[in-house]
């Protein structure tokens, strides 16, 4: 899995239990994804369609640094599915423990929002071992 955002942990993503916001976590799964995404199928023009089940493992405290990796796992006509996991690090020690992953599926769009074919040279590359830039 490839490296796609680092995250701080900081007081303002604190819930009310110390922790990070369940709704942060998402939300930087889902921008991280869309960017591995974009990257992968040539344009920022990817929306969300549909989330896996997500469960938090463990908490995150502020300081903590959110790594987050992803890799596809999947590309279809107009879609592109792809495998995340997040972990939480100590930049003391850098050790790394997994917080939540899940399986991220977008689409690409034109400027009207329509889905559009994603390349046949795109699926060739991301599936043929040619994998360092995914």
């Amino acid at each position: 899995m490839k490296l796609i955002s680092t995250h701080i942990c900081m007081a303002g993503d604190l819930g009310i239990h110390n922790n990070l916001f369940g709704g942060t976590m998402l939300s930087w799964l889902d921008e991280a994804g869309a960017a591995l995404a974009s990257q992968v199928v040539s344009t920022p023009r990817v929306v969300t369609v549909k989330m896996s089940e997500v469960v938090f493992n463990r908490p995150v405290k502020a300081g903590n640094l959110i790594k987050i990796y992803g890799e596809v796992k999947e590309i279809g006509n107009t879609s592109i599915t792809l495998s995340l996991v997040a972990k939480k690090e100590s930049p003391y020690t850098q050790k790394q423990k997994e917080v939540c992953s899940t399986d991220i599926k977008f689409v690409r769009i034109d400027g009207e929002g329509e889905p559009v074919p994603i390349s046949e040279r795109v699926r060739k590359q991301n599936f043929s071992g040619n994998k360092e830039n995914t």
